[in-house]
C-alpha cells in the first residue's frame, strides 16, 4: 500500500489545460464514487482550485499511471494528451508535497493562507463522500497541524498576499485612484470576499456583487456597502463598471465578447478592466481582442505576485524546517503501524499457545491426574514453546557475527549486555 499525490498546477500547465481537469463542486460526489470503484484506490481526496488539481490517494501498488488514466477518462480527455504536465509523488515525497501545499509554499503566491482553507474544505467533502479512512485522515490532520505551526512560528503569512490581493494591485496600477472607480464583482465565494476586503481598504465606494443567487450576494452587501444583482442582470449593468473581477465555479463563460462590445458602446469606449481569476474561465478570452477592453487571467497575475515573494523567502526557509520535522513524525507514525501489527500477531500467537496448553491441562486435571504434576508440565511446555523461536533467532544471529543485530535482539528479549546466554 502506498500514498500518492498526482496533480497539475500553475507551474506545470497554463490555465487552458488546468481548466480541462478542474472538478466542478457538483461533480465531486460522482467523481469519488467512480474513483473508489477502481480496485487500486482505497482512499482519496481531490483538491481542485484555480491553480491546481490534485488527487491524494491511499493506493494499492506502485503504478500511478492508473490514477492518471482515471482522471483523463473521467474528464473525457484523450489519453496521453498532456501527461508531461502532471507530476506524481509517492510515500515520503507525497507527504512532504501535501505539507508544502498546505503551508502555501507551492502556491502562486508564496505563503498565501487561502489554500489551507480550500484543502480543509476538500477534505470535508471527501470525508462526507466516505472516501477517507485511517491513513488519509491521519495524513491530512498532520498537514493541518504543520500548517498551523508554520503560521504561528514564522512570518510566512505577514503582509497578506493572495491572488485576490494581486488582482486589486493590478487594478490600482491601471486605475491609480480606485476611489473614483466602479467595480463589479462576479461570484460570492471566499476569493471574491477577499477581493472585497482589499477594495474596502482602498476606500472604493461603488461596488456591485453579482451572483447566481441573491441570497449569498446579499450576505456580502453589508460588509462592503455594495449592491447585489443576479448573473442574469449583468448584461444591463456591465456598462456601469470600470473594473470587473470574476471568480465563480461556472463551467461556462459568464461574460462573452458580444456582451462586452455592447457595454463599450454604451460607455462610448471608456476603458474597462477585466480580471478573470476563475478556472474554468468566466470571461471569454476573445474579449482581449476588443479595443478599450483589457483582460487579465489568473496566469497574468504572476508578474505582480513575483514582486511580493522576496519578503517571504526567509520565512519559507524556516517553514521548510518545520515541514521536515512534520514529515519525519508522520513517517514514524506510519512505521509504528507495522510494529502494532507485529505486536498483535505476536500476542495472538502467544495467547493461542497458552489456550491450547491450558485446555490440555484442564482436561488432564479432569481425568484425575496429579495437580502439581499437571501444573509443572503446563509451565514447562509453555516456557519451551514461547522461547523456541527467540532461541533460534539468537543462535542464527550469533553465528552470523553481527554484533549490532545481536545487541538489538538481546535488548528485545530483555537481556542486559552483561547477562550470559
Amino acid at each position: 500500500m502506498s500514498l500518492f499525490a498526482l496533480g497539475i498546477n500553475h507551474q506545470t500547465a497554463p490555465v487552458k489545460l488546468r481548466e480541462q481537469v478542474a472538478f466542478a463542486p457538483d461533480s465531486l460526489n460522482a467523481a469519488y464514487s467512480d474513483l473508489l470503484a477502481q480496485p487500486f484506490v482505497k482512499e482519496a481526496v481531490i483538491i481542485s482550485t484555480c491553480n491546481r488539481c490534485e488527487i491524494y490517494c491511499h493506493f494499492e501498488g506502485d503504478d500511478s499511471s492508473s490514477i492518471l488514466r482515471w482522471l483523463t477518462d473521467f474528464h473525457n480527455i484523450e489519453a496521453g494528451s498532456f501527461d508531461d504536465n502532471f507530476y506524481c509523488y509517492q510515500d515520503q515525497e507525497a507527504v512532504s508535497h501535501l505539507f508544502r501545499v498546505s503551508c502555501g509554499l507551492d502556491s502562486l503566491v508564496l505563503g498565501e493562507p487561502q489554500i489551507l482553507g480550500q484543502i480543509k474544505q476538500a477534505f470535508a467533502v471527501a470525508s462526507h463522500a466516505k472516501s477517507v479512512n485511517k491513513s488519509l485522515n491521519k495524513w491530512f490532520q498532520y498537514a493541518f497541524k504543520v500548517a498551523k505551526k508554520v503560521r504561528t512560528d514564522t512570518q510566512i503569512g505577514a503582509n497578506a498576499i493572495s491572488v485576490a490581493f494581486a488582482a486589486v494591485s493590478l487594478a490600482r496600477q491601471i486605475f491609480s485612484d480606485l476611489k473614483q472607480s466602479r467595480v463589479l464583482l462576479i461570484g460570492a465565494g471566499e476569493t471574491i470576499e477577499l477581493v472585497g476586503k482589499y477594495l474596502l481598504e482602498h476606500e472604493v465606494p461603488n461596488i456591485t456583487i453579482a451572483n447566481r443567487t441573491l441570497a449569498r450576494a446579499v450576505e456580502l452587501v453589508d460588509k462592503f456597502d455594495a449592491k447585489a444583482i443576479t448573473l442574469g442582470q449583468i448584461p444591463d449593468q456591465l456598462s456601469k463598471a470600470d473594473i470587473i473581477i470574476s471568480s465563480t465555479a461556472s463551467q461556462l463563460p459568464i461574460i462573452g465578447k458580444g456582451m462586452v462590445e455592447c457595454a463599450l458602446k454604451d460607455r462610448r469606449h471608456q476603458p474597462m478592466l477585466f480580471i478573470d481569476i476563475a478556472v474554468p474561465r468566466d470571461i471569454e478570452p476573445q474579449v482581449s481582442e476588443l479595443n478599450d477592453a483589457y483582460l487579465y487571467s489568473v496566469d497574468d497575475l504572476q508578474g505582480i505576485i513575483e514582486e511580493n515573494k522576496q519578503a517571504r523567502v526567509e520565512a519559507a526557509i524556516e517553514a521548510e524546517k518545520i515541514i521536515e520535522v512534520g514529515v519525519r513524525d508522520f513517517i514514524a507514525w506510519q512505521e509504528s503501524l507495522k510494529a502494532v501489527e507485529s505486536i498483535r500477531l505476536y500476542r495472538q500467537n502467544s495467547e493461542q499457545l497458552r489456550d491450547e496448553l491450558l485446555q490440555r491441562a484442564i482436561a488432564s486435571l479432569a481425568n484425575g491426574n496429579d495437580s502439581e504434576k499437571v501444573l509443572k508440565e503446563l509451565a514447562f511446555k509453555l516456557t519451551n514453546k514461547l522461547i523456541h523461536h527467540p532461541s533460534q533467532a539468537l543462535t542464527t544471529v550469533s553465528k552470523s557475527g553481527n554484533e549490532q543485530d545481536l545487541a538489538l535482539l538481546r535488548l528485545t528479549l530483555g537481556l542486559s549486555q552483561t547477562d550470559e546466554l
